[in-house]
């Protein structure tokens, strides 16, 4: 192990999560060191094609950066150091500094990182702007749906509010409905605080409100078959349970916004309502599929509330897919009821951290702030039936 490094002349570089983001989507070459404990780093941590990633817990590095470290780290490349909130990052960079490295830490570290949201407009053919927000750090996805001054907003982020309200006034729109497609597992809804800013109306599938919500203002369910007006065009409610009892897909045109029922690299997982109830919400969810969704035309674009590491976006930059493509590429599609039940529940990933708390906030049964909030939400969706695709 190295001696302990002497102060350097000043705050080593950093780099916002903005633009690391930029820089991994550009496909240059990136390393990272993630000084979190092993746990939290195997929990969740960045990633894509031209990333290299080195996980050494901060508490190992507090005499100094050891050898086998120094080892591991590239000489002709620069280092990105990131931990939980930027601290400790600048740190550890300012150590490898004096070590001669090319190094930078990530500002705000990976809370940092988790306020990254994108904007991207769907490539339709509707009488309406539709457009998908992405968090990359947990693969969640919202939409807009703006038409002749009014609007939509379909599974929004409570910690995104203000960037929704900031759209709406760019669109020169009155946010008409906030909608959930069912109640999240894995995100803080925003459908109370879009209400409540806007005077929109907070709406939930009737069978998701009968899961025992008890929100603290007024707010409307919908039931499958029922439409509602935005602008020029209608949402058309489709009951699609198998995720969850509520699960409901709004379809606009040629768009069918999925929830969390039909991924572009997946389906669904069918144990967060009910882990003992897996089996028969497996057998539901095939049902959903083939009774509702599958017979839509070929061209219905699938527009998912969640993508993995393992989804692909499309030439528009969003992540959908069209619903003839998934049939040719996704084999989970055209199995026969008895083996998607098997396979989907044989091998499921780990249960979304924090999932029974985010449930029970979605259900107006706690109130967490924001900062509390946005702390649960942190780490990897892990809706999808599997951490792989299932595509080919």
């Amino acid at each position: 192990m190295t001696e302990a490094t002497p102060e350097t002349d000043g705050a080593v570089e950093s780099i916002t999560p903005t633009e690391l983001k930029a820089r991994i989507d550009d496909g240059e070459d990136v390393f990272l060191l993630d000084a979190r404990s092993e746990g939290d780093y195997a929990e969740w941590h960045i990633d894509g094609e031209t990333v290299d990633i080195v996980n050494y817990p901060y508490f190992q590095l507090l005499d100094g950066i050891p050898e086998d470290l120094l080892a591991d780290l590239p000489r002709d490349q620069t280092v990105t150091v990131l931990c939980a909130k930027g601290g400790s990052s600048e740190m550890i960079a300012e150590s490898l500094e004096a070590e001669g490295y090319d190094v930078n830490h990530l500002e705000h570290g990976m809370k940092g990182w988790a306020r990254i949201y994108e904007y991207t407009e769907l490539d339709v053919d509707i009488d309406a702007t539709v457009a998908q927000y992405q968090r990359p750090s947990s693969g969640c996805l919202a939409y807009l749906v703006a038409s002749d001054g009014e609007a939509a907003l379909i599974d929004p982020l409570r910690a995104f509010t203000d960037q929704y309200l900031q759209d709406l006034r760019l669109f020169g729109a009155d946010l008409k409905y906030a909608l959930d497609t069912h109640i999240h597992a894995d995100h803080i809804s925003g459908i109370r605080e879009l209400a409540t800013e806007t005077g929109a109306s907070a709406v939930l599938p009737t069978p998701a409100a009968d899961r025992g919500v008890g929100y603290d203002l007024e707010y409307e369910t919908i039931g499958d078959g029922q439409r509602l007006t935005v602008g020029n065009v209608e949402l058309e409610a489709i009951h699609t349970p198998g995720h969850t009892t509520g699960m409901t897909a709004y379809r606009v045109g040629d768009v069918l916004f999925t929830g969390d029922g039909l991924f572009t690299e997946s389906v669904a997982r069918p144990d967060l309502e009910d882990p003992e109830a897996a089996r028969n919400a497996a057998r539901t969810l095939y049902e959903s599929l083939h009774e509702k969704v599958l017979p839509l035309p070929d061209e219905t674009v699938i527009a998912p509330a969640h993508f993995s590491d393992a989804a692909t976006p499309t030439d528009d930059g969003t992540y959908t897919a069209t619903l003839g493509d998934l049939r040719e590429r996704m084999d989970a599609l055209s199995m026969s009821e008895e083996a998607f039940v098997e396979f989907i529940v044989a091998d499921m990933p780990p249960r979304p951290a924090n999932y029974e708390e985010i449930i029970a906030t979605n259900l107006g049964q706690a109130a967490p702030d924001d900062d509390r909030a946005f702390e649960l939400e942190l780490g990897p969706n892990n809706c999808a039936a599997s951490d792989e695709a299932l595509t080919n």
